[in-house]
C-alpha cells in the first residue's frame, strides 16, 4: 500500500513539474541599423577612460550613459604586440534589444614585436533604454 501511495505522489509531482515547464520560442526579426560614431580617446568622458584603464588587461564589454548619449565599449584584452584594429560589423536594434558586433583585426606584419597593446573601441550613440547584446 505504501508503494502505491508513494508512486501516486511521485506521479503527481511529475505532472506538476511538467505543467510548470514551457518552451519559449524567440523568433529573430529584422534588425534596423543605428547611427553611431566611433570616438577617440580625446572625445571620451573621463569616467569612460578610467573604466577602460581598470579593465583593459582582460577582454571586456560595457555600456556607459552620459546625459542623452550612450557609449558602447568593447575591449579585447592584452595582445602581444601593437598594430591591431577593431571594426564595427553591426550596430542595430530589434524589439529584443540593441546588437553590437565587432571584430578584432590583427597586425598586417606578424613580425611586429615590442610592447603589449590593449585594443578597444568606443562607440557613441543616442541613449536607448533597450538591453545591449554584445556579439
Amino acid at each position: 500500500m505504501k508503494q502505491i501511495v508513494s508512486l501516486f505522489c511521485l506521479a503527481a509531482c511529475m505532472v506538476l513539474v511538467l505543467c510548470g515547464c514551457r518552451i519559449i520560442r524567440v523568433e529573430e526579426e529584422e534588425r534596423k541599423p543605428l547611427e553611431y560614431t566611433v570616438i577617440n580617446q580625446q572625445e571620451m568622458p573621463a569616467e569612460v577612460e578610467s573604466l577602460i584603464e581598470e579593465k583593459k588587461t582582460k577582454e571586456f564589454q560595457m555600456t556607459y550613459q552620459s546625459g542623452k548619449e550612450m557609449y558602447l565599449i568593447k575591449g579585447y584584452g592584452q595582445q602581444m604586440s601593437g598594430g591591431y584594429s577593431i571594426s564595427v560589423e553591426e550596430l542595430s536594434e530589434s524589439s529584443n534589444g540593441i546588437f553590437f558586433k565587432t571584430r578584432l583585426i590583427g597586425p598586417e606584419d606578424d613580425s611586429l614585436g615590442g610592447e603589449p597593446s590593449y585594443p578597444y573601441i568606443v562607440v557613441r550613440m543616442a541613449y536607448r533604454d533597450e538591453p545591449v547584446l554584445f556579439e
